[in-house]
């Protein structure tokens, strides 16, 4: 049993059942040892699936329904790359994504609060709901989690989503629909910058319903002198044929 996450209120251990029983039983399983270990190694973290192929088809499906989304951003018109993507009006009306905010939120605060203590920045509350409420002190009221879909030749370039000053440090992305099958091309893409050395790149081809979890802006990396931030960004390569579409899970809110 992984007991990592015991000294943070809330968190669920592996092999835990959900509060109330939960809709998600696989968060129950993630092993956050790993997690870390994947964030420490590589800067990047991919989890085994944590919603069903039914959830995924539910989620992407909501793309279609206008009044659940505050805002719709055609990616071309902006500079951002080729593509689509809508924030929802209200996150927690949706009991999956709901529930995987609420969830996923605690043990990532753990791993936030780490990085924090080797780079000397501040930290974060044990929960969702304290974080928001630090977000409207800082006049961040809009919500972030979002629904992005890609079409053949839709991109997305390489970005942070930082959205205000109070940032959380990581967030997820889920996978929708099945790569190979329902789309090709269309990977995850991340460079890392290193101070005086050249910049690393990273693609991840996550499965049906698998969360990749990485920075909003930088992780610790150990150096020669100890500590030291490297800047990350991500974006998504062509697709090349069919549909993608992803749930990005960002934690604070928008100003």
């Amino acid at each position: 049993m992984n007991v990592w996450n015991d000294t943070i209120p809330g968190v669920l251990l592996a092999g835990t059942p959900a509060p109330g029983g939960g809709t998600l039983p696989a968060l129950a399983a993630i092993d956050w040892q790993d997690v870390r270990a994947q964030l420490d190694r590589d800067g990047v973290a991919l989890t085994a699936p944590l919603l069903s192929p039914d959830q995924c088809a539910h989620l992407a499906d909501t793309f279609d329904d206008d009044a659940l989304f505050r805002s719709t951003v055609v990616m071309q018109r902006h500079g951002f790359g080729r593509g689509t993507y809508r924030y929802y009006a209200d996150p927690a009306a949706h009991p999956v994504l709901r529930e995987l905010r609420e969830r996923l939120y605690p043990p990532l605060a753990r791993i936030a609060n780490e990085w924090a203590r080797r780079l000397g920045e501040r930290t974060f509350p044990a929960t969702l709901a304290e974080l928001h409420e630090q977000c409207a002190a800082a006049g961040q009221h809009r919500p972030t989690p979002l629904v992005l879909r890609y079409g053949p030749g839709d991109y997305a370039c390489l970005h942070q989503d930082v959205y205000g000053d109070l940032v959380f440090p990581l967030q997820a992305t889920l996978m929708l629909e099945r790569p190979g099958q329902d789309f090709t091309g269309g990977e995850n893409v991340f460079v890392e910058q290193r101070p005086r050395s050249q910049s690393r790149a990273l693609v991840v081809r996550p499965g049906l319903g698998q969360a990749l979890v990485f920075p909003v802006q930088h992780r610790p990396a150990q150096g020669h002198r100890g500590w030291r931030r490297h800047p990350m960004r991500h974006g998504t390569n062509a697709v090349e044929t069919g549909r993608r579409t992803t749930l990005g899970v960002i934690f604070h809110n928008a100003r």
